[in-house]
């Protein structure tokens, strides 16, 4: 049976180009693999005569021989042997290479793995995380802090190559500057990194002697951080760059500060508003008065505590709170008191509140309440 035209079967004309030739390959491809066409007993067969068809196409001295000689160029018994302007190859051409080809088109980009000799990227620096703890009045007014950080940076000796002397490093020869390597199992190809040179595609021959080939050493660098007013434990800053160096010249990662803002001996902080308990006195909040009460600006405020205030009663102080970070309002401040009952009672003291309880029966509107309702309940489990 006569073979078909290579062009013919990757759907293209003779006078394609290389980028033409591939992209008919990869419609094929996708449409006659065998594991799309489980019904189709014809479908792997067509699926290796594309292949084939593209792996001799793909490759200029062999297009130009088959341009010129047709399928003759290639025959010569059996699937190798020399042919006809010095090529070699079997009937069904190299699966592996072909279709890698595609892979690599198809996935390339999304792996980080394009490139071909020389091309593949040096490798970028880790990101990192510093924690930074601050006060909560200076979340409240927000700083420039200088923090030291332990990270990697790019080795001055080998302006990050590397190499001694800033050489640039070589291809690696076993990848071909692709940092991984094929072995075909079966149907399939199997990628790793390659050992040679550990995933990065180059080598280096005379290492620097300060970062050992690495082309970064570990010192501290101090840097200066915005701290936004506002901000609050969990808010992430990035500084990008700032992070680990690439390895031999490669981009360096970012830097990520997490804030952890500190409790506080007077505020709690519940988002923008800020809690504080204040103690008074029994018989201010019996007769009622003003306190003075601080604010997390340093300031101070003045309440007024109604009569009968008991422990518990909250009063709020607007926009005495913390300032927003992302939009909206500034918050509240707000005031809970707590009844204070005195201690350390002199005899005259001890002699004016029992006169006192003597004369509040009808004073304690809660106590007689509540003790009815005791009462009440005492009679029912009895009953």
């Amino acid at each position: 049976m006569a073979k078909r035209d290579y062009y013919e079967i990757l759907g293209v004309s003779k006078g394609a180009s290389a980028d033409e030739i591939k992209k008919g390959y990869r419609t094929k491809a996708k449409e006659l693999h065998p594991d799309r066409n489980a019904d189709n007993p014809k479908a792997e067969a067509q699926f290796k005569e594309a292949n084939e068809a593209y792996e001799i196409l793909k490759n200029a001295d062999k297009k130009a021989a088959y341009d010129r000689y047709g399928h003759a160029a290639f025959e010569g018994g059996g699937g190798g042997g020399q042919r006809p302007g010095g090529f070699g190859g079997g009937g069904q051409g190299d699966f592996s290479s072909a279709f890698s080809d595609v892979f690599d088109d198809l996935f390339g980009d999304f792996m980080g793995q394009r490139g071909g000799a020389g091309g593949r990227r040096a490798a970028r620096g880790a990101d990192l995380r510093y924690n930074l703890g601050i006060s909560l009045e200076e979340a409240f007014k927000g700083m420039q802090k200088s923090i030291n950080v332990p990270t990697s940076v790019g080795c001055d000796s080998c302006n990050g190559s590397g190499a001694e002397g800033g050489v640039e490093p070589t291809t690696c020869p076993t990848c071909s500057g692709m940092g991984k390597v094929r072995a075909q199992q079966g149907f399939f190809t199997v990628e790793r990194t390659c050992p040679t040179c550990s995933g990065m595609g180059q080598i280096v021959k005379n290492p620097c002697k300060v970062c050992r080939g690495a082309g970064r050493v570990e010192k501290e660098r101090a840097l200066s951080v915005n701290i936004p007013a506002g901000v609050e434990t969990g808010t992430r800053i990035r500084l990008a760059g700032e992070g680990e160096a690439g390895m031999r010249g490669g981009p360096s990662g970012d830097l990520y500060i997490f804030i952890e803002v500190q409790d506080h001996e007077l505020f709690e902080r519940d988002g923008p508003n800020l809690f504080c308990r204040v103690p008074v006195s029994m018989s201010t909040a019996a007769l009622g008065g003003s306190i003075e009460v601080p604010t997390i600006d340093g300031g101070r405020g003045r309440v007024q505590i109604p009569a009968g205030s008991q422990s518990g009663r909250q009063m709020r102080l607007r926009s005495k709170g913390m300032p927003p970070l992302r939009g909206g309002g500034t918050g509240d401040m707000i005031i809970e008191l707590a009844v204070e009952t005195p201690v350390n009672l002199t005899s005259r003291q001890k002699e004016l509140l029992q006169e006192f309880e003597k004369e509040s029966e009808n004073n304690n509107p809660e106590s007689s309440s509540f003790f009815s309702s005791v009462k009440s309940f005492w009679d029912s489990m009895k009953g």
